[in-house]
């Protein structure tokens, strides 16, 4: 996945990975994709309820073993 950042949240746990994400996102504009990084079970669900109450984009997700990335495309 083609992505315009990347934010490392391993090691946070919540809600730390979304407190770090919601400033990440000011530095980027509309359209550019954010990869965030994250071991955090919690955030398998956290950031897809994020981007829906935020109005950005989760345009992708993968689990890599207990690694989770999430690809966000900002509105």
């Amino acid at each position: 996945m083609e992505k315009d950042a990347t934010l490392d949240a391993k090691g946070l746990m919540c809600p730390m990975p979304i407190v770090q994400l919601a400033k990440k996102v000011k530095e980027l504009k509309s359209g550019q994709v954010l990869e965030l990084i994250a071991d955090d079970v919690g955030a398998k669900d956290d950031v897809p309820a994020w981007c829906h109450r935020t109005g950005h984009q989760l345009v992708g997700q993968e689990e890599e073993g207990k690694v989770f990335r999430f690809y966000i495309r900002m509105k």
